[in-house]
């Protein structure tokens, strides 16, 4: 592995470290400096993560359904994630993954399975709206002055909305965003890039000030994840900043408009 590895070799990096009293419920691995945001890793990642562990631990577990996700404190290098099936029911299971670096606690996630059944119900609600730029349309989101060093990683794309820190006036914004890793296909690598857009605040400041995800829900709501050449368009909308606190309302489509990702995000604003 190189100083500067992809999402896949990264990923591909975790170790068991036997507790004594069942394999594989401990993981290890050291995060680069080149998935890092600031002083600590990118949220996605460390999600990610948690989420390959739990794949490498638990073997023909049902499709992903929800995932919450603390992020409680910063964590790079050498980290642990310690495991817990938390309950395993006939079509549902729970497992806890808890990353810890040298500072302790870093990030909580407890993921949701369940297996498929017949329903009468079989309809998205939420359509993708129309009129959003295609990615040949769409110009790049970051500068390079602003760009954290994970987010190198990426091909991002602004299809409609503000820049950030460029004092715009939008609260909603659309991305097309893609790995640059081509093996970046499976569910680890969806939930890696979910967090890529920065909270929908952002482009609203006039001068860089320090910004933090506290937590993260996602409902994964389509099996199927795949999309056409990576690209995956990504909404964040803010609907409220005061306090120093933000919530937004995030969504994901594939390539083709399918309806993959709702989710919810809490953010602390120091600006």
């Amino acid at each position: 592995m190189t100083d500067q590895p992809t999402f896949s070799e990264l990923l591909d990096t975790l170790s068991p470290i036997p507790d004594g009293t069942a394999s594989n419920e401990i993981w290890r691995m050291t995060i680069t400096d080149n998935w890092l945001q600031g002083r600590t890793t990118y949220g996605g990642l460390s999600a990610a993560i948690c989420l390959a562990s739990v794949e490498k631990s638990f073997l023909n577990l049902p499709p992903l359904r929800s995932a919450q996700i603390n992020f409680i404190g910063p964590v790079a290098g050498e980290i642990s994630i310690k495991l817990n099936l938390m309950r395993q029911g006939r079509s549902v299971t729970y497992i806890s993954a808890e990353m810890n670096g040298e500072k302790g606690l870093a990030t909580h996630a407890i993921f949701c399975f369940g297996q498929s059944r017949d329903s009468k119900l079989n309809t998205c609600f939420t359509s993708r709206p129309k009129g959003v730029p295609s990615v040949s349309e769409s110009t790049d989101f970051f500068d390079s002055e602003f760009a954290p060093a994970f987010a190198r990683n990426y091909d991002c794309k602004l299809a409609q909305g503000g820049h950030p820190i460029s004092g715009s006036e939008h609260n909603e914004h659309y991305m097309w965003v893609r790995h640059k890793d081509k093996n970046a296909t499976n569910m680890p690598a969806l939930l890696g890039i979910a967090d890529m857009p920065p909270p929908a605040v952002l482009p609203m400041f006039t001068e860089f000030a320090p910004i933090s995800s506290m937590t993260w829900m996602l409902n994964i709501i389509s099996e199927d994840i795949s999309t056409d050449d990576g690209w995956w368009l990504m909404k964040s909308a803010a609907e409220h900043a005061s306090n120093g606190y933000s919530s937004q309302d995030m969504h994901i489509w594939n390539s083709r408009g399918d309806h993959i990702i709702t989710a919810r995000q809490s953010v602390a604003v120091f600006y």
